[in-house]
C-alpha cells in the first residue's frame, strides 16, 4: 500500500486496489492496472474522499470507466478494448452507474486527452494532444521542433518528455 494513504482510507484502498488489481490481470493489462491504482491513490487522498460514501464496486468500476475512456478503451481499432456495458458487469454494477462515477472522478481528478498522467505510457508518445504547444498563437506538433524548443517545452512541463531522448 502507497505510505500516504490516510488511516481513516486505507480499508477502502485495499479493497477497491484488490478489485481493480483482479480486474486488471483478467481483462487489461499492467499499465491499466498502474493509472487506476493512481487514480484511486489521488481520490484516497482527496479531503474529504469521495470513496466515503458508494460501494467499493461502484467505485472501482468507475475508476476503470474514467481511466479506459480517456486511453479509447470503447474504440474497437484499439487493442483492450471492450463496451460500458461488458467492462461494468464483472464489477456487478450497470454500466451508467459507472459511467456516473467515471464522470465524478474525471472532474475531481481533472482527467482528460491532454494529460500524460493519465495516458497508458504505451502511447504517450503518439498522442498528439500531448505534443500540440502554442507559439506566438500558432499551434504546433513539439515533436517537430529544433531540440532546443523541445528542451525550453519539457523545462516548461508542456510535453512529457524530449523526444530525442526517447530514440534508440
Amino acid at each position: 500500500m502507497p505510505l500516504n494513504i490516510p488511516k481513516e482510507m486505507q480499508n477502502t484502498y485495499e479493497a477497491i486496489s484488490k478489485l481493480l488489481t483482479d480486474y486488471s490481470a483478467e481483462y487489461l493489462n499492467k499499465e491499466y492496472e498502474e493509472l487506476c491504482l493512481h487514480a484511486l491513490e489521488k481520490l484516497c487522498c482527496k479531503r474529504p474522499s469521495p470513496l466515503k460514501s458508494g460501494t467499493v464496486y461502484s467505485w472501482a468500476a468507475g475508476i476503470v470507466y474514467a481511466v479506459g475512456s480517456n486511453n479509447f478503451i470503447f474504440d474497437k481499432s484499439q487493442p483492450i478494448h471492450m463496451t460500458a456495458k461488458e467492462l461494468a458487469a464483472p464489477f456487478g454494477i450497470a454500466a451508467s452507474t459507472a459511467s456516473n462515477k467515471a464522470a465524478t472522478i474525471k472532474k475531481l481528478l481533472k482527467i482528460d486527452y491532454s494529460k500524460a498522467e493519465w495516458c497508458l505510457p504505451s502511447r504517450t508518445a503518439s498522442n498528439p494532444m500531448l505534443w500540440t504547444v502554442s507559439i506566438n498563437g500558432f499551434l504546433l506538433d513539439a515533436r517537430m521542433l529544433p531540440l532546443e524548443l523541445q528542451k525550453a517545452c519539457y523545462e516548461k512541463g508542456l510535453i512529457p518528455f524530449i523526444p530525442a531522448d526517447k530514440k534508440e
